[in-house]
C-alpha cells in the first residue's frame, strides 16, 4: 500500500512537472521571445505594424490582399506587386526600406537595400534559414530535406544531393525531357483539334516537369515516380490550410480534418518510396546490381552506405525520404512557373514569338533542338534570361 501511495506520489510530481513545463514554453514561445525581439528590433529604429496577439498580421495582410484582387486585372504587366504583396507596398510607403512584421508569433523582417541582402546571403548564410514556423508548416510535406535544413545540416545535404544535378548528369536525361515535352504539345493539339481554344497552361507545364523529375529522381521506378506526384500534390494543399492554424498554441496536435488527411498522404507517400528503396536493396543484395543507381535516390542511398561503413549515420532512411519529396516539390513547381511565365510573355509579344520562331527554325531546320544546337539559340537564351529577371524583379520587389 506505502508502495503504491508512493508511485502515485511520483506520478503526480512527473505529471505537474509536466503541466508546467509545457505552460512555460507556451508562454516563452507565444509572448516572451515575441516580446523581446520587438523591443530588439525597436532599439534599433526597425518598426513595422502593430501585432494582433497570435495572429501577428496575418488577418491585415488577407483583408489588403482580398481588397486588391477583387477585380480582374486590366491587361498584362508587370507591375502586379501592388495587386499580389499589397501590404508590402503600404508598410514599405510607412515605415521605409526597413521594416519587421508578424506571421502569427512569427517576426519577419522586409529588406529592400541590396547591399545588405547581398551581405546577409553570402556573409551569413549559415546562420540564417527556415523558421520554426516555417519547418513546421512544412513537417509533414517536405520534412528535414534541403528546402527546410539550416546552417551545417543544410551544408552537409546540398553537398550530397549535387551530384545528381550536374551538367553531365542532367544531359543524360535530354531524350527523356524532349519525349515528355512533345507529349504535352501533342495533347494541346489534339485539345485544340477538338474545338478548345483556352487552355490553362500552367497545369500542363506543371504535368511537363514532373514527368521529368520523376524520371530524375526514381528512372526505373517512373511510374511509381507519378503516383509519388499526384500525393505529394495533395499533401502540399493540405499542409499550406493546417499552416494558417500554427499560430495557436498545440493546433498541429488537434484531431482535425486536415491533420488527418496530412497523416494518411504522408503514410501513403513514405510506403510507395519505401517500396522503390527496397526494390533496390533488394538488388544490390542478389547481386543484380552493384549500386542503388545514378538517379538522386541511388546517389543518396550510396552515399547513406558509404557513412554506414564509416561509422558515420548522418543519413538515415527517413531523411532520404524526405530529400526525395524536397527535390519534387522544388524540382517541378519552380520550373514549370518560369515556363508559364515565359510562355506569357510570347503570348503578349508577339514579335519576339515570331524572332524566336525563326531562329529555331533556322538553327535545327525545322526538327527537334539537340544539345549541341541549344548554345546557338541566342534569342532564346536571351528570352530565358529576361524570363527570369522578370520573375525574380517581381518577386524581390
Amino acid at each position: 500500500m506505502a508502495a503504491m501511495v508512493v508511485c502515485l506520489t511520483i506520478l503526480s510530481v512527473l505529471f505537474i512537472s509536466l503541466v508546467f513545463k509545457l505552460v512555460f514554453d507556451t508562454i516563452h514561445c507565444y509572448i516572451l521571445i515575441p516580446r523581446r525581439i520587438k523591443n530588439m528590433m525597436q532599439k534599433q529604429g526597425v518598426r513595422g505594424p502593430k501585432p494582433r496577439r497570435l495572429t501577428g498580421n496575418i488577418i491585415e495582410m488577407v483583408t489588403l490582399t482580398s481588397q486588391s484582387t477583387v477585380n480582374d486585372m486590366d491587361g498584362v504587366h508587370h507591375d502586379v506587386v501592388g495587386r499580389l504583396l499589397p501590404h508590402y507596398v503600404k508598410w514599405s510607403n510607412s515605415y521605409g526600406k526597413r521594416f519587421i512584421y508578424w506571421h502569427g508569433i512569427e517576426p519577419r523582417m522586409c529588406l529592400t537595400e541590396i547591399e545588405l541582402i547581398k551581405e546577409l546571403m553570402t556573409k551569413h548564410h549559415l546562420v540564417t534559414g527556415k523558421s520554426w514556423l516555417q519547418q513546421q508548416g512544412s513537417k509533414h510535406f517536405t520534412g528535414k530535406g534541403l528546402l527546410m535544413a539550416n546552417g551545417q545540416e543544410w551544408y552537409h545535404q546540398r553537398h550530397i544531393a549535387a551530384p545528381a544535378f550536374m551538367g553531365d548528369k542532367l544531359k543524360s536525361y535530354s531524350t527523356h525531357m524532349v519525349e515528355c515535352t512533345k507529349h504535352m504539345l501533342q495533347s494541346l493539339l489534339n485539345e485544340v483539334k477538338s474545338g478548345q481554344n483556352e487552355f490553362e497552361i500552367g497545369e500542363y507545364m506543371t504535368r511537363l516537369t514532373a514527368d521529368i523529375i520523376a524520371r530524375t529522381e526514381f528512372d526505373t521506378s517512373y511510374e511509381k515516380g507519378k503516383q509519388i506526384f499526384h500525393l505529394l500534390t495533395s499533401l502540399q494543399h493540405r499542409c499550406a490550410q493546417a499552416s494558417r492554424h500554427l499560430c495557436f498554441p498545440g493546433s498541429r496536435f488537434f484531431p482535425t480534418k486536415y491533420n488527418r488527411e496530412i497523416k494518411a498522404l504522408k503514410m501513403e507517400v513514405e510506403r510507395l518510396l519505401m517500396e522503390i528503396i527496397q526494390s533496390r536493396k533488394d538488388c544490390m543484395e542478389i547481386g543484380r546490381s552493384s549500386s542503388y543507381g545514378n538517379d538522386l535516390l541511388g546517389i543518396l542511398l550510396n552515399e547513406m552506405e558509404k557513412e554506414r561503413r564509416r561509422g558515420k549515420f548522418k543519413i538515415n532512411l527517413e531523411l532520404i525520404m524526405d530529400e526525395c519529396k524536397t527535390f519534387f516539390f522544388a524540382g517541378h513547381e519552380t520550373t514549370a512557373l518560369l515556363l508559364t511565365w515565359t510562355v506569357m510573355l510570347l503570348a503578349t509579344n508577339p514579335h519576339w514569338q515570331q524572332k524566336v520562331r525563326d531562329e529555331v527554325n533556322k538553327v535545327c531546320d525545322g526538327g527537334v533542338p539537340s544539345l549541341d544546337q541549344l548554345p546557338k539559340l541566342t534569342l532564346v537564351t536571351i528570352l530565358c534570361s529576361k524570363s527570369v529577371f522578370h520573375k525574380c524583379l517581381v518577386i524581390t520587389t
